[in-house]
């Protein structure tokens, strides 16, 4: 899989914390990068069918990456005085009580708003230190579950989450993109997910 771009919604902080929060972005990014199709690939090919391919498999690959660094799955962070929210993908602690934050889309747009809004309450309330979230870019997402969000309809609310006030933190989107397209390998199954096949 590679990596189109990654955004910057936030990025502020001392230069000894944003090098350590470079570091911890690193762990994301080379788990993105490991993430292929069909097994015992080199690389993540996509069977060109429009709305053909599930997401939730392709979000495990990463995952289990990031669990062999150290990271914890389905982590609930607590917010101060909030009602909690779902559990982020994926969460490292951090030396000084913190934590950063992973989140891989699989539902559609709506859950990408929330996403962000999830870690940047963490942000605010100094639960988190930073996170991610992973988008695919509009030439995957054709592939993908229909209506799952994507990094060009959420980038237009960029603005939002920049104004956060937040003095020491990372907020960042990733956009994703398969290595190539072929008719030749699999369809990516698809599960359930209530109403909705992901």
């Amino acid at each position: 899989m590679k990596i189109l771009q990654t955004e910057f919604l936030i990025r502020k902080g001392k230069s000894r914390f944003l090098k350590a929060m470079d570091a911890l972005f690193e762990e994301i990014r080379e788990a993105i990068l490991s993430v292929i199709w069909p097994p015992k690939s080199d690389r993540f090919i996509l069977h060109p069918t429009r709305m053909g391919n599930g997401v939730v498999p392709i979000k495990k690959n990463c995952m289990g990456y990031l669990v062999e660094k150290g990271w914890e799955p389905a982590h609930r962070i607590g917010i101060a005085s909030r009602l909690k929210p779902g559990p982020i993908d994926a969460v490292k602690a951090l030396p000084d009580g913190r934590w950063m934050a992973v989140e891989w889309e699989t539902g559609n747009i709506s859950s990408s708003h929330r996403a962000l809004n999830k870690i940047g309450i963490g942000l605010i309330d100094g639960i988190l230190a930073g996170g991610f979230l992973i988008l695919p870019s509009r030439n995957m997402y054709q592939y993908l579950t229909d209506r799952v969000g994507n990094f060009a309809e959420i980038e237009p609310y960029f603005p939002i989450w920049r104004s956060l006030p937040v003095d020491d933190g990372v907020l960042g989107v990733v956009e994703i993109e398969q290595d190539d397209v072929s008719v030749d390998v699999p369809l990516i199954k698809k599960g359930t997910d209530g109403r909705a096949l992901r």
